[in-house]
């Protein structure tokens, strides 16, 4: 599937589902991707914040959102979520 996906810096804590949001744009259509701070602590240690080790990770995170995207794994409310499933 040859889909052009972009992923804008607009990234946000959730503390309502204690998880980092970041969206990504699918040929234009808006879509949620989010791993939640247990996942990320669990990956790089909770030396940090999860908002820093997103930030640190960012790459990784959006290729691996990419491959969720493509294999279109998302969820009944249309997210991607990174890492074990919710």
């Amino acid at each position: 599937m040859n889909q052009a996906i972009q992923f804008p810096d607009r990234e946000e804590w959730n503390k309502e589902i204690d998880a980092m949001c970041f969206p990504a744009l699918v040929n234009g259509i808006s879509l949620t991707c989010a791993i939640s701070a247990s996942e990320l602590q669990h990956r790089y240690g909770n030396e940090h914040l999860a908002d820093k080790l997103f930030s640190a990770h960012r790459w990784d995170l959006e290729e691996e959102a990419q491959t969720l995207i493509e294999q279109q794994k998302d969820d009944d409310q249309g997210w991607v979520w990174l890492g074990s499933a919710r």
